[in-house]
C-alpha cells in the first residue's frame, strides 16, 4: 500500500526548532521529487520547499529559506524539513507529497501524507 505519514509536529516556543519526517512505504521515496507544503486555518495551501529527485537540489520559499532545510535518507524512505527560529506565523498543518516529475508545485504531485500540526505560541 503506498502511503507517506508525516511525523514531528507539536507546540514550540517561537525561537525554538522543529525536524519533521516523511516517511514513505510501498515505493522508493528516492525516485520521486518530494515537497513540504503547509496550510494554515483559513489560508490557501502554499509550498515551503521541495528536494528534487536524483541530483538532490532544493528549493524553497523566499520568506523561509534561510530558516527551513529539507533533506533525505534514502536508507530510512524519509525526507525531513527542519525549521529553525520558529514563528508563531509558521502555525500551520505540515504536509509532504511526493511526484515523478521535476516539480515542486501541488498540482504535479501524486501521493500526499496527512500532515502534522505545528503550533508555534508562548
Amino acid at each position: 500500500q503506498v502511503q507517506l505519514v508525516e511525523s514531528g509536529g507539536g507546540l514550540v516556543q517561537p525561537g525554538g526548532s522543529l525536524r519533521l519526517s516523511c516517511t514513505a512505504s510501498g515505493f522508493t521515496l528516492a525516485d520521486y521529487t518530494v515537497g513540504w507544503y503547509r496550510q494554515a486555518s483559513e489560508h490557501v495551501r502554499e509550498g515551503v520547499g521541495c528536494i528534487i529527485r536524483g541530483d538532490g537540489r532544493t528549493h524553497y520559499l523566499n520568506s523561509v529559506k534561510d530558516r527551513f532545510n529539507i533533506s533525505r535518507d534514502n536508507a530510512k524512505n524519509t525526507v525531513y524539513l527542519q525549521i529553525n527560529k520558529l514563528r508563531p506565523e509558521d502555525t500551520a498543518v505540515y504536509l509532504c507529497a511526493a511526484g515523478r516529475v521535476n516539480s515542486c508545485t501541488i498540482s504535479s504531485r501524486d501521493y500526499w501524507g496527512q500532515g502534522t500540526q505545528v503550533t508555534v505560541s508562548p
